[in-house]
């Protein structure tokens, strides 16, 4: 019994602060992996792409072009009407 209570004590008294110190490091490393897998898009949700529909990316520039002011108010609706298939 007694040479158990002198293993016991030798064995771990340097040793136990880099248990704590081992799974803590390792924990960071998890959470810095998932992050930066779902920066990345490794792991996580599909997003469908912006431009769905075929008209999108016209739309688009005929809002910049609105935004700068390159247009009048009445040419950018009508020309948003005709892509969008309506009449005038």
């Amino acid at each position: 019994m007694h040479t158990i209570a002198l293993w016991g004590a030798h064995w771990g008294s340097g040793f136990w602060p880099v248990i704590p110190l081992f799974w803590g490091l390792f924990w960071v490393a998890v959470v810095a992996l998932v992050i930066t897998a779902r920066r990345k898009g490794w792991w996580g949700p599909r997003h469908a792409p912006a431009a769905a529909t075929p008209t999108a990316s016209a739309e688009q520039i005929l809002a910049e072009r609105y935004a700068r002011g390159e247009m009048s108010d009445d040419e950018y609706f009508e020309r948003i009407s005709v892509l969008k298939g309506g009449s005038n």
